[in-house]
C-alpha cells in the first residue's frame, strides 16, 4: 500500500511548478467541460451532468509524495500524475456509458481507457464500477486551442454507480469505520454494488420497453405549438431505434421547430415523410448511438439546409452544422 515519506526537494519543486500552472489548468478544465458537453449534445447522447475539477495544490502535493517500498510512485509527478484535470460524466443507464466512451474516443485523442467495472467483474467480485478515460484535445482543433498540451481524466458512470462510489468514498475516507465492523461493512458494500448492477440492468430494460411501446402515430396537440414532452413521445415512436436525448434538448429543438413555423405534431409527421432516414444515416455515418433529437436535427438540416443553419437558435453551432450539411449534400464517400 502506498505510504508517505518526508518531502524531497524534487517533490517540492514539482509542487511549486504545479502551483504556478494551476490557474492555466483551471481555465483548461472549464474548456474541457464545455467541450465534452458540446460533444454529447451534438451527438444527442442522454446524460445527467458533466462536471469538472482541477486538482488542488494540496492534493497534488500529497499524491506526488506517495511512495511504495521506499521508492516514489511518481518520480516525475507533473508528467505521471494524469488527473490534474478531471471531468465526470454521469449517465442514466449503463449503455450510455459505452456510448459516451465511444464518442470521446472518436472525437479526441484517447491515451488510455480502463473499464474498472469490467475489471472488477472479471475478478468475480462486485464493487467500484466506472469507465476511466485519459484524453487530449487534438492538435488540429482550432476551436479549442486553449486545451493544447493538456490532458484530461474523464470518469463516466451511471447515476447509481456514482451514488455507490460517493457514499463508499465518504464512509471509508472519513476513517470512522470501527475495526470490528469492517468485515461486515465490506460485505454490505459488496451486496449494495451487486444490487446496483441489477438496478442498472433493470433501468436499461425499462427504457427499452418504453421505447418499444411508444406510439408511432402523432397525438393531438393541446397547445398552439409543439412542447418538449409531446415531442419526446412522438420521436420515441418515429425513431424507435434511437436512444433518448437529454431532457432539455426536446424543449430546445421544439423552439427550433417553432422558428421554422412547424406548430403541430401532425405538421412535423408530414414533413418527415419527405426525408429518406436511411440515406441520412448513411451520409452522417453515426459511430455512436444517435439520440432521437440528433436524428430530428439532421432531418431538419437535410430539408431546410442553410435556412436551418442560420436560425437564431442555432447561432452557437453554425460551423458544426455547416460541416454536417456538407456531409448531407456533398458527394458520397
Amino acid at each position: 500500500m502506498p505510504d508517505t515519506e518526508p518531502v524531497t526537494e524534487p517533490v517540492r519543486e514539482a509542487v511549486r511548478e504545479y502551483a504556478a500552472m494551476q490557474p492555466q489548468l483551471t481555465a483548461a478544465t472549464t474548456g474541457y467541460g464545455t467541450l465534452v458537453r458540446t460533444l454529447l449534445d451534438d451527438a444527442g447522447i442522454d446524460y445527467l451532468s458533466v462536471t469538472g475539477r482541477t486538482k488542488s495544490v494540496a492534493s497534488f502535493a500529497a499524491k506526488a509524495n506517495r511512495s511504495a517500498d521506499g521508492r516514489p510512485l511518481y518520480p516525475d509527478p507533473l508528467t505521471q500524475i494524469t488527473d490534474l484535470i478531471g471531468v465526470r460524466v454521469i449517465t442514466y443507464v449503463h449503455s450510455d456509458v459505452a456510448a459516451v466512451a465511444d464518442l470521446l474516443a472518436d472525437e479526441l485523442d484517447l491515451l488510455d481507457d480502463r473499464d474498472l467495472g469490467e475489471e472488477t467483474a472479471r475478478s468475480g467480485r462486485f464493487g467500484y464500477a466506472s469507465r476511466h478515460l485519459l484524453v487530449r484535445a487534438r492538435d488540429d482543433d482550432t476551436q479549442h486551442a486553449g486545451l493544447a498540451g493538456h490532458r484530461a481524466s474523464v470518469q463516466v458512470r451511471t447515476v447509481l454507480q456514482h451514488a455507490w462510489a460517493e457514499f463508499e468514498h465518504d464512509i471509508r475516507y472519513k476513517g470512522n469505520v470501527p475495526e470490528d465492523a469492517a468485515a461486515d461493512l465490506d460485505r454490505r458494500f459488496t451486496l449494495a454494488a451487486g444490487l446496483i448492477e441489477l438496478a442498472d440492468r433493470e433501468f436499461s430494460t425499462i427504457r427499452a420497453r418504453i421505447q418499444a411501446a411508444a406510439p408511432g402515430s402523432p397525438t393531438e396537440a393541446e397547445a398552439d405549438h409543439i412542447v418538449g414532452q409531446e415531442l419526446a413521445t412522438f420521436l420515441a415512436g418515429h425513431y424507435s431505434d434511437a436512444g433518448w436525448s437529454h431532457t432539455d434538448h426536446y424543449d430546445w429543438i421544439a423552439d427550433l421547430l417553432a422558428q421554422l413555423g412547424i406548430d403541430s405534431i401532425d405538421d412535423l409527421a408530414d414533413l418527415l415523410t419527405s426525408v429518406d432516414a436511411d440515406a441520412v444515416i448513411r451520409r452522417m455515418g453515426y459511430r455512436y448511438p444517435a439520440g432521437a433529437v440528433r436524428r430530428l436535427d439532421d432531418a431538419l438540416l437535410a430539408i431546410f439546409g442553410e435556412q436551418y443553419v442560420t436560425l437564431e437558435g442555432n447561432s452557437h453551432r453554425v460551423p458544426k452544422l455547416r460541416a454536417r450539411l456538407e456531409k448531407l449534400t456533398g458527394p458520397v464517400a
